[in-house]
């Protein structure tokens, strides 16, 4: 696709309504169909829409979803529409009202600025998605408050808005790109363009090593359902800070330097943190917060003797500690009757899967096993989320 007006038209989006929701195996024979009556390019320019549509709704939720437009580039990187929303909010308590959202890609973060209230010029250097952007700025009302300009952000002149937001293409022609400097544009000239500010927000690849966080900047790991979605570096606001923040909430928790928790053996409980709170090396923090330590000096995993809720990691009991042994694990299973096992791993070569294949675990009860290291020896842990831990298991 490289024009989106045809579907702009009347007979466009007519087309449109019509192929929502078209089943993949009934795709040609849709087709085929259309095509009878309709333009062959138009036809396959709205089915290829339907399916990136499709594709959006676990980002964007089907309600606008299937009234936005994308490009197969612009569902890929665009943030989550509930990141998005949490970041707006926070522009909003900084006082912005007025945003130049810089490499705006599909308009995700331009949507969520808007619907705060906030002013936006949304740039993006490539034609059709800018016509993206502003044709989703249109469908959803939205047209007042977002100026899409077709431009190259290192061009504008950011002085009129209150902040500047940046989101920098991390993909390439290999796939993610993972050094900062060959985002476009580099992580360096964002940075530039930031200072240059009141406020600014940065969107990074989670894995940015935190020797890069330039120093002026407060650094922030996002999650969403426990699955880590983005870094965010805030300027403006308490620069050298980090902090973890979880949704949805959001819950925050904010470093305070602590050093790294002291290794112990394993306890009654196991804290598993949330990819946020690993990635912005808080994980002292929720050691402290339980009165745990980590099982291991690499392994993100914290053991205690109490259970304390936290927010910030699930819990676990654990039943069983067996030094790594395939053989013993399966009678172990044998013997308490266990059918459905989630098998997690940090610090272990051995696959989830493989692991399930080879021990063939069969009865009516679950447990949660984890592959690991405890004091450098590679070792199964055995039990069960904490609020369940008294149904799991067969009998005693």
């Amino acid at each position: 696709m490289t024009d989106l007006a045809p579907l702009l038209t009347p007979e466009g989006r007519a087309l449109l309504d019509e192929v929502r929701g078209t089943d993949p195996a009934q795709e040609l024979a849709v087709a085929t169909r259309l095509r009878r009556e309709h333009p062959a390019e138009l036809v396959s320019a709205a089915l290829g829409q339907a399916r990136l549509r499709q594709r959006a709704v676990a980002k964007f939720g089907a309600a606008d979803a299937e009234r936005m437009f994308f490009t197969p580039n612009g569902v890929e990187q665009s943030t989550r529409a509930s990141v998005a929303a949490y970041r707006a909010a926070r522009m909003t308590e900084l006082g912005v009202t007025s945003v130049a959202d810089l490499c705006c890609g599909i308009g995700g973060d331009a949507i969520a600025l808007a619907r705060a209230g906030i002013r936006v010029l949304a740039v993006d250097r490539d034609p059709l998605t800018a016509a993206a952007a502003r044709a989703n700025a249109d469908a959803l009302g939205l047209a007042g408050l977002i100026e899409v300009r077709e431009a190259d952000v290192t061009e504008v002149d950011t002085a009129p808005y209150d902040a500047v937001f940046v989101d920098p293409a991390r993909r390439g022609g290999r796939g993610r790109i993972f050094d900062p400097e060959a985002y476009s544009p580099p992580l360096s000239w964002a940075v530039r363009a930031a200072l240059h500010a009141p406020r600014a927000a940065l969107k990074i690849a989670p894995g940015i090593p935190h020797e890069a966080v330039p120093s002026e900047a407060e650094a922030e790991w996002i999650s969403d359902g426990g699955e880590v979605k983005e870094a965010v570096l805030w300027f403006g606001t308490e620069p050298g800070a980090v902090r973890a923040t979880l949704l949805p909430g959001p819950r925050t928790l904010l470093g305070r330097g602590l050093p790294d928790p002291r290794v112990r053996p394993v306890g009654r409980y196991l804290y598993e943190p949330d990819g946020a709170v690993i990635r912005a090396h808080l994980v002292a923090e929720v050691a402290e917060s339980v009165d745990g330590g980590l099982i291991d000096e690499t392994i993100a995993y914290i053991t205690a003797d109490e259970l304390r809720p936290t927010p910030y990691a699930s819990s676990y009991e654990i039943t069983d500690q067996l030094p790594f042994n395939v053989k013993k694990l399966k009678a172990l299973l044998r013997e308490r009757e266990i059918g459905t096992l989630t098998v997690k791993k940090r610090g272990s070569a051995v696959e989830p899967e493989e692991l399930r294949r080879k021990v063939k675990p069969q009865g009516p009860y679950s447990a949660t096993v984890f592959l690991t290291r405890v004091a450098g020896a590679p070792t199964m842990l055995v039990g069960a989320p904490a609020q369940r831990s008294a149904t799991a298991g067969g009998p005693s």
